[in-house]
């Protein structure tokens, strides 16, 4: 896991995005659709790309900061007791 934290964020993101190319690619292949007709799975490229693109989301979701545990506010006064 420590080589995971290591990792820039652009290594993140390609990495990321075999995954998820791979995913996507092995979803149309396996479960997609049979008749050619649907969006996203109808065509390799496309779910391959759709794949790539949610892995990529993912890996660029936010983390939670410290300074949100102050229960929104921004102002680290607004924790004191008076």
């Amino acid at each position: 896991m420590e080589f995971f934290k290591s990792l820039s964020l652009w290594n993140k993101r390609a990495i990321a995005a075999v995954i998820g190319g791979i995913a996507g690619y092995s979803y149309y292949h396996y479960i997609g659709c049979a008749s050619g007709t649907c969006a996203i799975t109808g065509n390799p490229y496309i779910s391959t790309l759709y794949g790539m693109a949610i892995a990529m989301l993912l890996v660029n979701s936010p983390k939670k900061k410290d300074s949100e545990d102050n229960n929104g506010t921004d102002n680290p006064a607004a924790d004191q007791k008076i």
